[in-house]
């Protein structure tokens, strides 16, 4: 039996394009999600340092501050926020999860609702065993080192 008392999990949606944060707002509110938005790196990290998220959604490519600087400032806070970099230039700039701290890097394209709501999804769950975060990764590498 689903437990209905649960809260849903929180979801911030960074990008500096106000018709696709609106967009991919009502898609993830739709599918039970509580989302807050931000239309600049800056904006998202002024948030972030306020409120505790399960996810974080951000593109690559903004003015200001971009999306793997802005991921840069939320590892080192500390948070276990699952993050996902989402970028129509992911594939021309190489961007990976390895070298964008991403916990998983999407491609901006015709299927990217369905790809956004199954990423949310996935990184919402609490850790499956053998499904190593980025933060875990990393930790277990410098641990190693």
């Amino acid at each position: 039996m689903k437990n209905d008392t649960a809260l849903p999990a929180r979801v911030l949606l960074v990008d500096d394009n106000q018709f696709g944060i609106s967009a991919r707002k009502l898609i993830l509110e739709a599918a039970g999600y509580s989302v807050e938005t931000a239309l600049s790196g800056e904006e998202a990290w002024e948030i972030f340092q306020k409120i505790q998220f399960d996810v974080v959604v951000t593109d690559y490519r903004m003015g200001g501050m971009n999306g793997v600087d802005l991921i840069a400032l939320m590892r080192k806070s500390g948070s276990t926020a699952r993050i996902v970099l989402l970028s129509g230039f992911a594939g021309c700039l190489g961007l990976t999860e390895e070298n964008s701290g991403a916990d998983e890097v999407l491609v901006k394209s015709n299927t990217e609702a369905q790809e956004l709501l199954r990423s949310v999804r996935k990184h919402a769950q609490p850790q499956r065993k053998g499904a190593a975060s980025y933060r875990a990764r990393k930790q277990a590498e410098q641990a190693g080192a």
